[in-house]
């Protein structure tokens, strides 16, 4: 049955491309994409909707990131300083969205102003943004802060671009457009008809997979053109199969811990920094298969990244815990004014990775003295933000917009809306400051590095991996190429690849 799926998909694929299509199926005959991760509504002021929004290739930026790591206009066509804190810029002529309406400065203005007025995310860079449409084409923008780069700040991937409706709900300009959404489950997705080349483009059956091994068998079976996450314990045996390709590449994310800064026993630096250092990231990348330790915030490839890796240091940890008054017993176990020393650790599974690597740390920091828990959430971000943990496994993409500043600013500054770990520090806020007002790139690159320094000393998180992730592809998408981590799951050109 397997193989007979299979071939009748070939020969509608084939069949599409004599009729003088691309070669992909066309209406009759939709893509099937699966992935660990769908977007949690349709919102997109909610928590990280905007993302996930643009990698179904339903929204997009005023300015992205290509595929070379550039930072291009999207919907903008340009954007001119005017003063320290105001910018002008102007819309490229002719997009719509896909309801017909067009992409004014108006309609912009009006959905950006409401994104900053209920995402706190979105003011990481800039502070409170205003904005003003001059003519229909043409948007003056005023930050609370300087902004030296205002095309970074809007490929933030909180500040999607869309259009209010009269009942409140948004619509976008991407090359797909919803028809219909099931909440944790699955998007069906058509061509935005007033996109370029919709024609070209096939209907799409978007779904969540709960977890990595489900999303394999699904792929091994027919069911899916595209399987985005699959886990590298897999890898090996999928290559094998003569119907799939499968496509390994680096992503700019980081594999990552967060140390919540406000649970007792981690408002001490030295037990953070004791934690850091007990970390094999090594051992952590034979675990998952893949990836590289981390040598601080971002992944190697970006000019402003460390440039050696975090060390491990048992017996320095071990020192780090004694100055701290964390005494080992009898029993080898810690414990401090009669109080052991005990983590809960997380991990969720839309990232595989991240729920392999548990064990690895919890084997890790034992010969220490610490007692771990280890714990698998669904809801990650409404946990985290909760503060109902010690130490939370996380994966984040640290240069979305091709520059160090958002994430810094985003996730460790005192008060910031992704500021999971409650880290407040003065000092660190003063580095991140000079990205206000600091346009050149190697100087930007300076204070990255500078900032990185301070959270090594202070170890609110701990940076682990740099990982490699894996597509897996049916004959129908074999040309599919992945990049831009998951912010590019679906594009323009998915099916113009083939």
């Amino acid at each position: 049955m397997k193989t007979m799926l299979r071939a009748l998909r070939t020969s509608a694929v084939l069949l599409a491309s004599v009729a003088g299509f691309a070669t992909v199926a066309h209406a009759a005959d939709p893509l099937r994409v699966g992935a660990s991760f769908i977007a949690s509504g349709l919102d997109p002021t909610k928590g990280s909707n905007g993302w996930a929004l643009a990698s179904h290739g339903i929204g997009e930026n005023l300015f992205s990131v290509d595929k070379d790591g550039v930072l291009v206009p999207e919907l903008a066509a340009s954007a001119e300083r005017v003063d320290k804190l105001t910018w002008r810029v102007r819309l490229k002529p002719g997009r719509q969205f896909s309801d017909g309406a067009p992409v004014s400065a108006e309609a912009v203005s009006a959905g950006l102003a409401h994104t900053t007025a209920n995402n706190k995310a979105a003011l990481a860079t800039g502070g409170k943004l205003a904005f003003q449409a001059e003519d229909p084409l043409t948007i003056k923008v005023t930050t609370e802060r300087p902004v030296p780069l205002i095309q970074a700040l809007f490929a933030e991937w909180p500040l999607i671009v869309y259009g209010l409706k009269a009942d409140g709900s948004a619509v976008f300009s991407g090359p797909y457009a919803v028809q219909s959404f099931k909440p944790d489950a699955e998007i069906e997705l058509v061509a935005n008809p007033h996109f370029d080349g919709a024609e070209k483009r096939s209907p799409i059956t978007y779904r969540k997979f709960g977890d990595a091994q489900a999303l394999t068998l699904a792929l091994e079976a027919g069911e899916l053109d595209l399987a985005f996450g699959l886990p590298a314990e897999s890898i090996a045996r999928l290559k094998k199969d003569p119907d799939l390709a499968i496509k390994s590449f680096p992503v700019g994310y980081q594999y990552l811990a967060y140390l919540n800064t406000r649970k007792p026993a981690l408002t001490d630096a030295r037990v953070r920094r004791a934690i850091d250092l007990a970390i094999d990231r090594s051992q952590l990348a034979t675990a998952i298969n893949g990836g590289l330790p981390a040598t601080g915030a971002y992944a190697p490839y970006f000019p402003f990244a460390g440039k050696e890796t975090r060390p491990t240091d048992a017996a320095k940890a071990a020192a780090l815990l004694d100055a701290a008054g964390w005494t080992t017993g009898v029993d080898g176990k810690r414990s401090k004014e009669g109080a052991p020393l005990e983590l809960t650790v997380l991990a969720y599974p839309q990232r595989p990775d991240l729920v392999a690597m548990l064990p690895v740390v919890k084997a890790q920091l034992a010969p220490l003295g610490i007692a771990v828990e280890t714990k698998i959430v669904e809801n990650a971000n409404d946990v985290a933000a909760s503060g109902d943990y010690d130490v939370f496994l996380w994966a984040q993409h640290t240069a979305p917009s091709g520059d160090p500043a958002f994430f810094l600013n985003s996730t460790f500054r005192t008060g910031a809306g992704l500021n999971f770990t409650g880290y407040s520090s003065p000092d660190f806020d003063a580095i991140l400051d000079g990205f206000a007002t600091e346009s050149d790139p190697a100087k930007r690159a300076d204070i990255a590095a500078h900032a990185q320094q301070k959270l090594f000393e202070d170890a609110p998180v701990s940076f682990l991996l740099s990982p490699v992730w894996h597509v897996g592809l049916s004959k129908a998408l074999s040309g599919y190429e992945p990049w831009g981590s998951d912010y590019h799951v679906l594009r323009a050109d998915i099916g113009e690849a083939n």
